[in-house]
């Protein structure tokens, strides 16, 4: 990997020297890199940044997160359903030995 972050580095060098990046959109600004919420674990922060840079808005994310736990909570209420089948299968079988 050695080799390849050193021939990445040369070529950034390069295209510093021939000004190909001057004149870039937010040059001289700072990053904002505190854009997301705080309270977004780490592991999600990658994945919500690509979406945000693609074009989906906060409210876009936040319907998609709700649409999410809404599939969630379906697939929950089948499982406990099925479990609550399987119990009451159970404890019937066991009372009729």
């Amino acid at each position: 990997m050695l080799a390849l972050e050193i021939i990445a580095e040369r070529k950034i060098a390069e295209a510093i020297e021939r000004g190909e990046f001057d004149h870039l959109p937010g040059a001289g600004q700072p990053l904002d890199l505190d854009d997301l919420d705080p309270s977004l674990p780490e592991e999600l922060r990658l994945a919500y940044r690509i979406l945000k840079n693609a074009g989906m808005s906060d409210a876009d994310m936040a319907a998609e997160e709700t649409a999410e736990r809404a599939r969630a909570r379906k697939k929950l209420v089948l499982l406990e359903k099925r479990i609550e089948a399987r119990y009451y299968e159970l404890a019937v079988a066991k009372l009729g030995r």
